[in-house]
């Protein structure tokens, strides 16, 4: 790792092509560095970086913030940059961010020598290009997936081979009330419709309430397992697509070795740069685009926090509002807020107002459907009034005399 030097800003690949054996390299070097800007989305596994005693070595911007480092964003050294997926690689090109170090993680080079960057083109493409200097772990068990994430092996500087296997991420537990919105969005699903959706006991709820519907498609900033058993039965086969017809489009994936095989050379899958897959004037374009995202909470108004727990920051703002837009302005589209009505501590989900400090990530102006285990609301072309009954009605029934009554004496204004 001698080509990186202090000052300079580090990307690292992330989600399961996290290059960890490039990350313990360069944590072995802290010594010799200081004031190093690490750049990431959320990375699968430890963050060495991040530890208190290399304060003076590196210091993190998160992208989008994962479980790793949650507990650390102390919004001094450790920080969160909030910004549409879709405009990360603007940020990348335009110099904003300027990216002097990528280390990414590919597949073995082919018999032309170009290796791909496997299960996360997202960002990692925008930074590959802009990088001085592109340091890569091959790995025989990185997927070689088709689309627009191949690299030259002769333009990466330094490389090192390793065999280690990927990341995994199992599939969740669904609970009875999971299972019922599954059902509830299953029904609001038209045959040849468009899906985006993210990872998760939701997700899974949905993909197994879809057996029995006809010509799906896939064009999602990501997918994971659940997809798998639609895709085997036929069920997903990309044709009344318009933008990539045949094909399963993304711009990452995340799940288990069975994924990881399925993906590997497969034709039918492509991996493109997240500027596009969740550009929405490209997501318009396909038909009855359904986009299913989840939220920490939501006020009686429509508004949306998704990224936080009051003022602390849990996740991102992601592609939540790319594809909340692009599916409103699809011909079909639907656009769908999905919640369990509570925590799994019991409290509401759909609340008088936000908690202080939350960040809205879909405005009331842009939110369409909400679903949880009790119902649907369509929020669209509502008013305010109309909104907190039609959110109410889906709450937990033990909520709902509370929410009316906060309502009603205007507690949220």
């Amino acid at each position: 790792m001698v080509k990186v030097k202090s000052g300079q800003t580090i990307f690292i690949q992330g989600s399961a092509a996290t290059p960890h054996r490039l990350v313990s390299e360069l944590i072995s070097q802290a010594d010799r560095l200081r004031n190093v800007e690490i750049i990431h989305l959320h990375t699968e596994g430890l963050a060495p970086y991040a530890d208190e005693k290399y304060a003076e070595s590196f210091r993190v911007t998160n992208l989008f913030v994962g479980s790793n480092l949650r507990g650390k964003l102390d919004h001094r050294r450790i920080d969160y940059l909030p910004v549409f997926l879709s405009e990360i690689p603007f940020l990348f090109r335009s110099g904003r961010k300027k990216i002097d170090v990528a280390l990414i993680h590919v597949s073995e080079p082919d018999q032309a020598g170009f290796c791909s960057l496997g299960t996360a083109v997202d960002v990692a493409k925008s930074a590959v290009e802009c990088a001085d200097t592109v340091i890569a772990q091959v790995n025989p068990h990185m997927p070689r997936v088709h689309g627009d994430g191949f690299i030259n092996i002769k333009d990466v500087d330094a490389w090192v081979r390793v065999d280690d296997p990927l990341p995994e991420i199992p599939l969740h537990p669904v609970t009875e009330a999971e299972k019922k919105i599954g059902q509830h969005i299953s029904e609001m699903v038209e045959d040849g419709s468009t899906l985006q959706t993210g990872i998760g006991a939701i997700p899974q709820a949905v993909m197994a309430a879809l057996g029995g519907h006809r010509h799906l498609g896939i064009h999602s900033e990501m997918w994971s397992d659940a997809m798998l058993p639609l895709l085997r039965a036929g069920v997903i086969d990309n044709s009344r697509k318009k933008v990539h017809t045949g094909k399963s489009v993304s711009g990452f994936l995340l799940g288990t070795k069975e994924l990881y095989k399925f993906v590997h050379d497969n034709p039918s899958v492509i991996q493109l740069g997240i500027d596009y897959v969740n550009d929405p004037r490209v997501i318009l374009r396909n038909p009855k685009v359904v986009a299913i995202n989840s939220a920490v909470e939501i006020d009686l108004t429509g508004q949306v926090c998704a990224d936080s727990v009051g003022s602390k920051i849990i996740s991102g703002v992601g592609g939540q509002m790319d594809f909340i837009r692009g599916a409103a302005l699809s011909e079909g589209g639907k656009p769908i807020i999905a919640i369990t009505s509570r925590t799994k501590n019991g409290q509401s989900r759909i609340v008088p107002a936000l908690k202080p400090g939350a960040g809205v990530v879909t405005t009331r102006a842009h939110i369409h459907y909400v679903v949880t285990e009790y119902g649907v609301a369509d929020l669209y072309g509502k008013t305010l009034g109309e909104r907190a009954h039609a959110l109410i009605a889906i709450a937990h029934p033990d909520d709902r005399e509370f929410l009316e009554r906060a309502w009603n004496q205007n507690k949220i204004f």
